[in-house]
């Protein structure tokens, strides 16, 4: 594993250009929202098939816009630090697949969710509530004003809120690192302890697991997270079963 310590610059093809692509998107959203006053990640993110705001696009726009530096800088952080290495062993074409799969699975996955949500506020807003908030509940989200009754605030945020980031896509490249090189040494941050990547992988996939279950209406994807190690896991274990190689 010779990807690490050789900067951007020594970077493999497809984890370069995934990382410049999302910094330029982010400096997109920036120039323009500073120009125009138009907010990029509420065109480019995904909505919920149901809002008027979505657009089959985003379901790829989506992967690489994100909310803010932090956002996007452990995300790229992260495919930096381990997409480099998949992307030598697998070759530029495995791992751009592997990525995409990721990303889609996730989304698909955070999508199911909110279709589950959406279906069990249909069941209790009643019909006027229901008009109201497709007639206004955009202008209002836009103004920065929301519904006073739960339930209508629920489906307004819902239908309104977009959902941006390779967050998903990044969860698959720690589950596939995780996967292949499971006792490889990890040192955390917080605390500064070392960590074998199996163990690692399995500890965020557990809190991911738990914040969902928690905190299922968070504006943090925790569905997406833990459906973009879902079907990563998927397609490794296809892999496995398909080619004669361990990878």
């Amino acid at each position: 594993m010779n990807g690490f310590g050789r900067g951007f610059f020594g970077l493999p093809p497809v984890v370069k250009n995934i990382i410049l692509l999302n910094v330029i998107m982010w400096l997109g959203d920036l120039t323009v929202r500073s120009v125009f006053g138009m907010d990029l990640t509420m065109i480019l993110g995904l909505y919920f098939p149901k809002s008027e705001h979505f657009l089959p696009l985003q379901l790829v726009s989506h992967m690489f816009m994100h909310g803010g530096f932090w956002h996007l800088f452990f995300n790229m952080y992260a495919l930096y630090m381990f997409g480099q290495v998949l992307e030598q062993v697998w070759g530029p074409k495995r791992f751009f697949i592997y990525y995409m799969v990721c990303g889609l699975g996730a989304a698909f996955v955070h999508e199911t969710v909110i279709m589950f949500q959406y279906e069990s506020l249909m069941n209790i807003i009643s019909p006027d509530q229901l008009q109201l908030v497709l007639n206004d509940g955009s202008e209002y989200f836009n103004q920065g004003k929301v519904f006073s009754d739960e339930t209508m605030k629920s489906l307004q945020l819902l239908l309104n809120t977009p959902t941006v980031g390779a967050s998903g896509a990044v969860f698959g490249i720690l589950l596939a690192f995780g996967v292949l090189f499971p006792n490889t040494q990890l040192m955390l941050l917080i605390p500064p302890i070392p960590i074998k990547a199996k163990y690692f992988v399995l500890i965020y996939g557990a809190i991911e697991l738990y914040l969902a279950f928690k905190n299922p209406g968070s504006n943090i994807a925790h569905a997406a997270h833990l459906g973009g190690m879902l079907f990563g896991y998927i397609l490794i274990r296809y892999w496995r079963k398909t080619t004669t190689t361990l990878y």
